[in-house]
């Protein structure tokens, strides 16, 4: 069951929380989507399958849409949440010229700007706050595109090897699987050479397993910080951080921001 509910709207674009509670492993029928769009996961994870390929999409990895694309989608994981911004091709042009169409990695200021978007329409100020950083997320999107490499996009037998590879350590990442831990452990567990993953990693997603592996961490520290989390030192220690400096030190180096900026970052903004 998919269910759709607006977040905001403007004159150039529309943001929806989309919600999708289904299990079903296969393609579902083919269909045509009519305008330009990003969508980013909040929750879950799901495949899409375009011009032939699929792609394993979850929070650390959104997708760009464009017109005229044929695409299908199966949910073997069960439920998931996006948030689906719809742009006219004027904005479209304006922020995103001729990208390319398809899948990107969503660093960590990627995900910062798509929470700081939804916090932006609890505001009600579409005109200024909402399209302010909306205008930001895009950006940051069309970078992505324009500059990492194009996931899932490689059909040749060896990169279809290292997309299942490195979509079966994302999962293991993100599903903190006592092996992931370590590179040794998660390679092991994949049943491939640390060398292959250490490999595969940067060739699909443009960023080392390491760099994956804060990616989450980070994710959940910024879920934590959005929730209100005052202890920092209890934060670091819950998300195996040697102490807070430790999670500060990383935290400024892929977001710029302190944990204690963050959590100013993603304060409710007043409603009004």
């Amino acid at each position: 069951m998919l269910s759709l509910q607006p977040v905001a709207a403007g004159p150039d674009f529309d943001i929806s929380a989309v919600a999708c509670r289904s299990d079903h492993t296969r393609w579902s029928p083919p269909e045509v989507h009519g305008g330009h769009r990003v969508v980013l996961v909040r929750r879950g994870r799901f495949r899409r399958r375009t011009d032939g390929t699929g792609a394993e999409l979850d929070p650390s990895l959104g997708y760009l849409g464009v017109p005229g694309e044929e695409e299908s989608f199966a949910h073997p994981a069960g439920g998931d949440d996006c948030t689906a911004i719809s742009v006219t091709p004027t904005l479209w042009h304006a922020t995103a010229g001729e990208t390319r169409a398809g899948a990107f990695y969503v660093d960590p200021p990627l995900d910062l700007a798509h929470r700081r978007v939804l916090l932006a329409a609890r505001s009600g100020d579409v005109d200024f706050a909402v399209t302010e950083q909306l205008l930001a997320l895009l950006a940051n999107a069309v970078t992505r595109t324009a500059t990492g490499p194009a996931p899932c996009t490689d059909s040749r037998p060896a990169a279809a090897r290292d997309r299942a590879l490195v979509a079966a350590a994302r999962e293991a990442i993100t599903a903190d699987h006592p092996a992931s831990g370590t590179l040794l452990g998660l390679a092991e567990l994949l049943g491939a050479s640390p060398y292959r993953l250490s490999r595969a990693f940067p060739r699909e997603l443009g960023v080392t397993v390491t760099h994956y592996r804060h990616r989450v961490r980070l994710a959940r520290a910024l879920d934590r910080l959005e929730a209100g989390e005052t202890s920092l030192g209890t934060l670091a220690a819950d998300l195996g951080y040697a102490d807070q400096a430790h999670l500060t030190r990383t935290a400024r180096h892929h977001l710029g921001h302190t944990p204690t900026a963050l959590r100013r970052l993603l304060a409710a903004p007043p409603s009004g």
